[in-house]
């Protein structure tokens, strides 16, 4: 549906969600990801599906600061891609719910579980995105992608030995879709630094450090760090708010509300075609910022893309 036909509806929702920033009559979840979209208060989210699953206990990072002991850290490329938990027999999303790939593509796969990303190339993450949301999948896109493995979560191992067991598995796997996340080591900090502009200048999205002595953790932990070229957070949509001028009949902007709870728009990121059919009530997005206003809102507020499949 285009962003012009929902628009009136769009605006009642933000009148009402405005008005309820005085009352708030139903309190801000303390914290969420991707797949808490459909618990999210005004129950604004789509329904769950049939195909929902446990969701994984999956390990998160922490944000990289310089002063890190950076001699006990492997390093990876942060791949933009679709995070993805093989379970031993199914690839599931990161919200719990079955990912649709051919049987081929998992064919070979290891019987124990694997944590890792989907991907295709750098900056293919909205075609990627849309394969992996399809319920029937289409297999001429699904040749493109790989199954990037970068940790063992159920091995009961610190990462270094994780790693080196990791590497035997997939080495010896005749897998042709199962690839290893290439880990290296740098120096210092002004090594990393320059590893991640050249990453960057390539493409790339970040960084990502792995404490050789962690354990792997569900949650965030300090034992998994990422580091990218700018601050980035998840939202909830809560509404959409009509463009002017240019942008006459489009998205203007968007009502988000943040795992904190804080309220604030994104007007700024998105292409023609996001403004025309843009992100859905409910839904979860990705933006980028450049550290917090005196109110602790997030300052310059871009539009990234949408979260990962749930």
């Amino acid at each position: 549906m285009g962003y012009a036909t929902g628009i009136s509806s769009a605006i009642s929702l933000v009148a009402f969600l405005l008005a309820l920033d005085t009352a708030r009559a139903v309190e801000a979840p303390t914290g969420f990801g991707a797949a808490d979209a459909e618990s999210i208060s005004l129950s604004l989210a789509h329904p769950k599906t049939a195909d929902a699953v446990l969701r994984p206990p999956l390990q998160l990072a922490e944000v990289y600061a310089e002063g890190v002991d950076l001699s006990r850290y492997w390093v990876s490329e942060k791949l933009d891609g679709v995070r993805a938990y093989w379970d031993g027999s199914r690839l599931v999303s990161r919200g719990g719910h079955e990912i649709h790939a051919p049987d081929w593509f998992t064919a070979g796969f290891p019987s124990v579980a694997l944590d890792g990303e989907l991907w295709m190339r750098r900056g293919d993450f909205a075609r990627l995105s849309g394969t992996v949301r399809h319920q029937q999948p289409d297999e001429a896109a699904w040749r493109e992608v790989r199954f990037m493995a970068f940790d063992l979560p159920t091995s009961g191992e610190p990462f270094g030995s994780r790693l080196t067991r990791l590497r035997s598995l997939v080495g010896t796997s005749d897998a042709p879709y199962l690839f290893g996340v290439d880990q290296f080591r740098v120096s210092d900090h002004e090594a990393l630094m320059t590893h991640l502009a050249s990453l960057v200048a390539a493409g790339g999205e970040g960084l990502m450090l792995h404490r050789e002595d962690a354990f792997y953790r569900e949650g965030r932990t300090s034992g998994l760090l990422k580091l990218k070229p700018y601050l980035d957070d998840e939202a909830i949509v809560l509404g959409q708010l009509p463009g002017r001028g240019k942008y006459e009949g489009m998205l203007g902007s968007l009502l988000v509300e943040d795992r904190q709870g804080r309220r604030f728009r994104i007007g700024t990121g998105f292409s023609d075609a996001e403004r025309d059919d843009p992100p859905p009530l409910g839904s979860c997005v990705t933006f980028r910022y450049r550290g917090h206003t005196s109110s602790g809102l997030p300052r310059f507020a871009s539009y990234l893309r949408r979260c990962d499949p749930e």
